[in-house]
Parts: structure tokens; C-alpha cells; sequence
């Protein structure tokens, strides 16, 4: 099925729908990694995101129940060169069109993706609309110039969980606060292990897979859940997930932050560490056309090492924002000198920009859940 794709500057891209008809419009952005679509599909720090992946060849090893990083497709839309419907994988039980469309995504291909992301690495992430519908490529860019822009969005606020759970054997196990209220009690092996507070705006479920295999028991609890909740908790520590949009406007969770600094060991990534650096009073901005895929290089200050990352992000912390007689700057994106990473000199704060937990991505960073542990 014959589609296009309209930017709000004007270019449009023809291309095909492999998903049957539909529109729909948000910010294009592209994503450099090679494998592990199935991860960037339900991720959620995509949401209200066309995502344009530029290895050319997507599909070829199906869709598994097993990779999920949310209980969601999280992209508005999925934009591919080649769509392979023949795929081959021992654990695949479904087409990657088929997940699609049961989760009424739109998925096109047979667009020219080295040309769209030239483009966007060119002038910038920007507002677009892919439509199937036979109508005037010119109408589609006016729709597209009256989308939200992303500057100034809050999607936090609509992938956040509705409910807390503790995460249990790979897996979410809903919280009843009528019957369990969020306390203290809420903890089954406090004595035998750190627990963790992780504030969900947006959560990747291998952040939790990590913080488990780190031996720490894990309670999930909605971006918008005060902080005397979390202090009647009483946890060892808590954690600042990733999570989509502009971190200027989660204002209800930079003051919880403020309000916990100097109260456990935080941990922020992502979203979090945005969070976090406003929270001390620093800026964030946006991007020209983000980070976003699974080999950007990573400078760690106190070792010296260099780590290939895995990261998904469209906003950065001001390095120079943040008091330098209070916090320290630990890493550096060595593409563009972007702030990756920093601690506090005083209290037991860490956050890095970048995604440690992998998922697609190498796991050169998964020492940050042992500190964050250290720390607690």
C-alpha cells in the first residue's frame, strides 16, 4: 500500500505501507543499531516518536515474547528500508507485521532511510506525518507544522504505570494498595537484601532485570507518587528511570527529587539523570537530532576508559549548568563532548545519560548498578 511521508520543513519520502492503511504524525528521529528492533519497538522513551532505522534490513528474525522492554509497542511509527515477512529464529512466534498490527502500529518501508537520516542529521529532528491516504503531499506538511513539538511535551505523564508492583521472577506483579498499602511493610526481604524505589516514568524492563540480578528487591511506583509516600517506604534506595519527552516539564518529579536528596542513595538514568541535574539546579536542552542506537562511545573521567553505549535520547544536561563545587562530571560523549555521566561530591548521587542496562546494546556500563548498590 502506496504511503508518504511529509516533514514539517517541507521534504516528503514515498514509500509503502506494510501494515495496511493509517496516519499518523510525531517527531522522526533515526536509530543507528544494527540488531534488537523488537527492544526499540517497546521502549518507552519512544513514545510519540516515528522511529527510522538505518541498518536496512529489519524483520529477518521475527518478534519474540521474550525481548520486551515494556507491555507495549511504545513508537507512534516504524520506518524501515527492507521489510524481510520471511523471518527465522528459534524463538520468534510472530512476523514483525503481524505484532504490528495487533498493536495498530504503522510500519512503512521501501523508503530511502540514508537519505532521511542524512536529512535529519542535517537540519534536525523534526515533526512529521506518514499517511496512506491519496492526498496532497502539501497537506500533509501543514498537518505536520500543527503537531505538538517535542520542546516543552511531557510523556512521562502518559507511559508511567498506573499501579506499583514489585518486579518478581522477569516479570511485574501488581501492587493492591487497599490491601498492601505503599509503607514500609511493603518490603518481603528487606533484611536480606537492599530495596529499591524505582519512580517509573517510563521504565525499560532490563533496567529491573538488572537491578534484580544485583540482588536488590524492587518495588516500581508511578512518576507521580509524592515523596512522603516513598519516604513512609523507607527504602534503601532509590531509582530515577528513563522515560520520553522534555524533562523541564516533569516538574512534579524534579521537586519528589529535591525533596529525597539528601534522604537515600539515588541512581538516575536517562530521563532520571535529566531529572536529577534539574533537580541540582542545572539546564537541559535539546538536541540537535539526538543519540539514539547501540555503539556511541563513552568517556569514563576517573578511569579513563572508553565504553561503547547504548542510548536513546533527544535532551542533555548543560555541563556547565551544574555547580562544579558540588557535583562531579564522570563521563563524556566523545561524538560531541555532551554530558554522559556525573556524581555528587557530598551525597550519594550518580546518574548517567546512557542506558548500562543495554537492551539492544553492548555491556561495557553494568558496573553503574554495582555502584548504585555500593552506595546503598
Amino acid at each position: 500500500m502506496k504511503a508518504i511521508l511529509a516533514l514539517e520543513d517541507g521534504r516528503t519520502f514515498a514509500c509503502r505501507s506494510f501494515t495496511g492503511p493509517g496516519e499518523v504524525g510525531g517527531e522522526v528521529v533515526f536509530n543507528t543499531s544494527m540488531s534488537g528492533y523488537q527492544e526499540v519497538l517497546t521502549d518507552p522513551s519512544y513514545s510519540g516518536q516515528l522511529v527510522t532505522m538505518t541498518y536496512p534490513l529489519i524483520g529477518n528474525y521475527g518478534i519474540n515474547p521474550e525481548d520486551m522492554e515494556s507491555d507495549r509497542v511504545q513508537v507512534t511509527a516504524f520506518i524501515i528500508r527492507e521489510y524481510q515477512a520471511n523471518y527465522s529464529n528459534y524463538r520468534a512466534t510472530e512476523s514483525l507485521a503481524d505484532y504490528l498490527v495487533r498493536n495498530t502500529i504503522l510500519g512503512v518501508d521501501a523508503l530511502d532511510t540514508r537519505a532521511l537520516t542524512r536529512h535529519i542529521r542535517e537540519t534536525g529532528a523534526m515533526r512529521a506525518i506518514i499517511s496512506t491516504a491519496a492526498c496532497d503531499p502539501g497537506e500533509l506538511v501543514r498537518k505536520a507544522r500543527q503537531l505538538p513539538s517535542m520542546a516543552g511535551l511531557d510523556l512521562a505523564k502518559t507511559v508511567t504505570g498506573s499501579q506499583p508492583y514489585r518486579w518478581v521472577n522477569g516479570r511485574p506483579e501488581i501492587i493492591d494498595t487497599a490491601q498492601t498499602p505503599l509503607n514500609t511493610r511493603i518490603w518481603r526481604e528487606r533484611h536480606t537484601r537492599p530495596s529499591v524505589v524505582a519512580i517509573d516514568f517510563g521504565i525499560k524492563y532490563n533496567i529491573l532485570r538488572n537491578l534484580a540480578e544485583h540482588d536488590m528487591e524492587v518495588v516500581v511506583v508511578p512518576a507521580f507518587t509524592d515523596s512522603d509516600t516513598i519516604q513512609r517506604m523507607n527504602p534503601h534506595g532509590i531509582f530515577l528511570s528513563n522515560g520520553p519527552g522534555d524533562p523541564e516539564p516533569v516538574d512534579y518529579g524534579i521537586r519528589k527529587v529535591q525533596a529525597l536528596l539528601d534522604y537515600r542513595p539515588i541512581f538516575g538514568i536517562c530521563l532520571g539523570h535529566q531529572i536529577l541535574g534539574l533537580a541540582l539546579g542545572g539546564k537541559t536542552y535539546k538536541l540537535k537530532f539526538g543519540h539514539r542506537g547501540a555503539n556511541h562511545p563513552v568517556k569514563h573521567l576517573l578511569t579513563g576508559r572508553v565504553e561503547i553505549t547504548s542510548q536513546n535520547h533527544g535532551f542533555a544536561v548543560e555541563a556547565g549548568s551544574l555547580d562544579p563545587h558540588a557535583v562531579e562530571i564522570t563521563h563524556i560523549n566523545l561524538n560531541d563532548n555532551t554530558l554522559e555521566g556525573f556524581r555528587h561530591k557530598r551525597l550519594p548521587l550518580l546518574a548517567v545519560q546512557y542506558h548500562p542496562e543495554a537492551a539492544p546494546g553492548p555491556n561495557d556500563a553494568r558496573y553503574l548498578f554495582t555502584a548504585f548498590k555500593d552506595l546503598m
